[in-house]
C-alpha cells in the first residue's frame, strides 16, 4: 500500500486537477471573501476622494496577463466611475490599448459617462520613464492629444490639471516592473498618493513598498481582484476564477500531505524492530 502511494503515477494527479478545476463549473458555491488590508486600503482611498477628483489608471500591461490583471482594472475603473470621479486611463505597455478600449466600454461606456468630460484616454508614448518623467513636469506636454487625436487642452476633464502632481491618486495595474519605474520617477519626485495591482507572481516584489509607505495599497493577483469585486458589489471575473484555484489550492495541499504521510510511513516501516 505504501509503495502504491509512494509511486502514484502522474497521469492519474493531472486527472485530478483537471476534474478540481471543473467542479467549480457545474457546482455553484460561495467562497467566504475577506479583502487583505492592502486591498482595503486602495478601495478606501478611492472611496473618501471627493466626487470629481482626478484619478490616473495605468495598464501596464497586456493580454498574457489579462487573466489577473484585466478584472482588478475593471473594478477600480467601476468604483471610480460611480463615485463620480473624473478618470484618466493610458499604458505604458502597447499591447493594452485593446484591454482598454474592451475596459472603458464595460464601465464609462454601460455608466453613460462621455470621453473628455467624464474620462480621457491618453495615447501610448515609447519609452516609459521618459512619459513618467514628462507627466511629472506638464501633462499636456506629454499628451498634447487623447487616444482619439483630440486636442486635450481644451478638454473639461482635464480643468485644473497640469501634471502628476495634481492627481488626487495614481494606479498602476502592472504585470512587469513599471510599478517601481512609477515609484522612483514618478511618486518621489511628484508627491502623489499611490496605489498597485500586480500579478501573483510579481507580488513579492511589491510588497516592500507598502512598508515604505510609497505604496499605499496594492491588488495581489486574482485574490486581489477578487477582494476589490466584492468590496464595489460587483462579482466579476476575479470571483469567478477563485473557486476553481481555491478548489486546485485545496487538492494540492491534500497530497502534500498524503505524499509526506506515505513517506514517513515509509522509512518507519524501513527501521530495524
Amino acid at each position: 500500500m505504501l509503495n502504491k502511494l509512494m509511486s502514484i503515477d502522474r497521469r492519474i494527479i493531472f486527472l485530478l486537477v483537471a476534474v478540481a478545476a471543473a467542479i467549480p463549473m457545474f457546482m455553484a458555491f460561495k467562497l467566504p471573501i475577506v479583502p487583505s488590508p492592502s486591498v482595503l486600503n486602495v478601495y478606501d482611498t478611492v472611496e473618501k476622494l471627493p466626487p470629481g477628483s482626478p484619478v490616473l489608471i495605468s495598464f501596464d500591461f497586456d493580454p498574457a496577463s489579462e487573466a489577473e490583471l484585466y478584472p482588478m482594472s475593471l473594478a477600480v475603473l467601476h468604483h471610480c466611475f460611480t463615485k463620480g470621479h473624473r478618470v484618466y486611463v493610458m499604458a505604458l505597455w502597447p499591447g493594452a490599448f485593446g484591454l482598454i478600449e474592451n475596459a472603458i466600454k464595460e464601465t464609462a461606456g454601460a455608466m453613460g459617462k462621455k470621453s473628455g468630460e467624464d474620462y480621457v484616454v491618453f495615447p501610448y508614448n515609447p519609452g516609459y520613464t521618459s512619459v513618467i518623467i514628462g507627466l511629472g513636469q506638464d501633462l499636456l506636454q506629454t499628451f498634447p492629444k487623447d487616444a482619439y487625436g483630440r486636442e486635450t487642452a481644451s478638454m473639461p476633464a482635464l480643468a485644473g490639471v497640469k501634471s502628476l502632481r495634481d492627481m488626487k491618486y495614481v494606479v498602476s495595474i502592472a504585470a512587469g516592473s513599471t510599478v517601481e519605474a512609477w515609484i522612483v520617477y514618478g511618486r518621489e519626485k511628484s508627491k502623489f498618493v499611490f496605489g498597485a495591482g500586480c500579478t501573483g507572481v510579481m507580488a513579492p516584489d511589491c510588497y516592500p513598498f507598502l512598508g515604505t509607505g510609497q505604496l499605499n495599497g496594492l491588488l495581489a493577483g486574482l485574490k486581489g481582484a477578487a477582494d476589490y469585486e466584492h468590496l464595489v458589489g460587483r462579482p466579476g471575473r476575479g470571483i469567478e476564477g477563485m473557486r476553481p484555484q481555491s478548489v486546485v489550492h485545496i487538492l494540492v495541499i491534500l497530497l502534500i500531505l498524503l505524499g509526506n504521510t506515505a513517506y514517513l510511513l515509509s522509512r518507519r516501516a524501513k527501521k530495524p524492530a
